[in-house]
């Protein structure tokens, strides 16, 4: 299928589900018929939420902003600058910023069901919000709350092979947020509550991103050449 499909990994392989969407999958409570299974070396992880209902960025537990669900893209996708900027900003050309964050995943029942690594591309080009309309990197696995407590976890950011930022993620309470977040309305699965971020890292053009987070993997991409 090409928009793929679900699947549980589980050690070396990957065993393939019956539901269409991860958010279907949350909301048949959290199980499915497994069908064939494949070494985890031949599969190629997309974003774990292909067309996620809403996105939400926090700053804190009681502050946040709604992003654009269409940028949303996957591990090794490729990101591209903005191709029109006027003569004052001439010297940002191809240069980007990325702010690490994790991203809790909603299921069922409002609940938290998962925390994934989510990449917030920016471009210096544009003022906010809109510097972030294009790109929001998500994977390249989503990792269930029993596996793992996002609380204290670390992330490294790399580009081209070189460290430039490692830190972990704390402080923030993820209950609280999710209640902020249903206050007055109704999540759906698939919605996204992405964490504080570590900071900005600087990236240009043709670069190679790596944001990698223990338990949850590393997400790639590359920077496109204007």
């Amino acid at each position: 299928m090409e928009r793929g499909w679900v699947g549980r990994i589980d050690g070396q392989r990957v065993i393939h589900l019956a539901a269409q969407t991860l958010q279907s999958f949350f909301t048949g409570g959290g199980s499915a018929r497994e069908h064939a299974e494949y070494p985890l070396a031949d599969v190629r992880l997309l974003a774990p939420v292909l067309h996620p209902p809403a996105v939400r960025v926090f700053e804190d537990q009681t502050s946040f902003a709604f992003a654009n669900p269409a940028a949303i893209v996957g591990p090794g996708a490729r990101v591209a600058s903005s191709s029109s900027r006027s003569a004052s900003n001439s010297l940002l050309q191809g240069r980007l910023t990325l702010a690490p964050r994790v991203a809790g995943v909603i299921g069922a029942d409002g609940a938290l069901a998962g925390f994934t690594a989510f990449a917030e591309w920016r471009d210096p080009a544009w003022a906010a919000p809109k510097d972030r309309d294009f790109a929001l990197g998500l994977g390249p696995l989503v990792v269930t709350p029993d596996e793992l407590d996002p609380d204290g976890v670390e992330a490294v950011v790399r580009v081209d092979g070189s460290e430039h930022l490692r830190s972990r993620f704390d402080d923030f309470d993820w209950e609280a947020a999710r209640d902020h977040a249903a206050a007055g309305t109704t999540l759906r699965p698939g919605d996204l509550l992405a964490g504080p971020s570590l900071g900005l890292v600087t990236i240009e053009s043709g670069d190679v991103v790596e944001l990698e987070i223990e338990e949850i993997g590393v997400l790639e991409h590359t920077v496109l050449r204007d």
